[in-house]
């Protein structure tokens, strides 16, 4: 039976966040494959009431479909956990260390996995930094050390332009600047551990970023991915050390770039969007999990990060 087939489900979409939008379209079809299942739904647009929110929708778990700072982080989770509740996605550790690409570039790197070259600086340093001081050459992505949906992200391929990408991404403490690896952008879903696929990302912008992913710009996708069988092996064997080292559980994403000495890990994504563009669904279909199966196996996976007995 069921978990929680007779319980409320909180669906956790919109929010704060700069991803607002894009949650709102993965929690609107999160919700629908729950009612289509058989769940209660309880929607819930968080604020800072949430914990009253919660309560007040009467529900037994929640489904976390927000995106971005505030959600991926640790803190809604850290909240989660204190309440009691069970939530779906990653416990209060992993979310903090994986959403910190600054923290996930060094555990990567502790862990063997092959990351770019790359050098973090805080965000107010960061505003006064020249080409001449990186360690490598042009080009360079910069990127905000935590933020999701690649919002804030450049390609910067002349010295002029860097100054505007590294202000465009000290939103928060630091900027994430990483030698440019060229070849094919792939992603592979990994669901309890277990990586079902490689997808291969092929925007028509010179790179993915968010305007590829969720606006007008468009970008193909193939699943599976246009590689080697032996490359294949390869991501998919890295994606599961990646989601072991990080001590993932449920449902997440592992993207990587394929360059001429193999392939290169990028990051791990905890709250993979589930949006009619989103790379998970179509991930999971091809390995014949269906959309609303992708999604109550996502729930019936939810718990705290630390179960705290009651009247502890």
């Amino acid at each position: 039976m069921a978990r929680f087939a007779h319980t409320p489900v909180a669906v956790l979409a919109g929010g704060p966040s700069s991803e607002r939008a894009v949650s709102q379209v993965t929690g609107a079809a999160v919700a629908a494959a729950l009612t289509r299942a058989g769940y209660t739904v309880a929607p819930i647009d968080p604020d800072r009431d949430l914990p009253a929110q919660l309560i007040e929708s009467g529900a037994g778990v929640v489904y976390n479909a927000l995106h971005g700072t505030l959600a991926e982080d640790g803190r809604l989770q850290g909240l989660l956990d204190w309440m009691g509740l069970p939530y779906t996605g990653e416990d209060c550790r992993t979310s903090v260390v994986t959403f910190d690409k600054v923290l996930s570039r060094a555990i990567a790197e502790a862990g063997g996995l092959p990351i770019p070259a790359g050098i973090s600086w805080p965000s107010a340093e960061a505003r006064t930094r020249t080409v001449g001081d990186l360690p490598f050459g042009l080009p360079v992505i910069v990127k905000p050390a935590a933020e999701g949906s690649s919002v804030g992200v450049t390609l910067v391929e002349h010295a002029d332009a860097l100054p505007a990408a590294l202000a465009a991404a000290a939103t928060g403490e630091a900027v994430v600047v990483e030698a440019y690896v060229k070849g094919p952008e792939l992603s592979v879903g990994v669901v309890a551990g277990r990586a079902l696929g490689v997808a291969e990302i092929v925007p028509k912008r010179a790179f993915y970023d968010y305007e590829a992913k969720y606006g007008d710009a468009g970008t193909e996708y193939f699943v599976p991915a246009r590689i080697t069988r032996a490359q294949t092996e390869r991501v998919l064997a890295l994606a599961e050390r990646a989601v072991a080292l990080f001590g993932c559980r449920g449902a997440v994403r592992v993207d990587f770039l394929l360059g001429a000495d193999g392939p290169v890990f990028l990051e791990v994504n905890t709250l993979p969007g589930l949006t009619p563009s989103s790379l998970m669904p179509k991930i999971a279909a091809a390995a014949g999990l269906a959309f609303d199966a992708l999604v109550v196996r996502i729930l019936e996976s939810a718990r705290c990060g630390r179960e705290v007995p009651h009247g502890a």
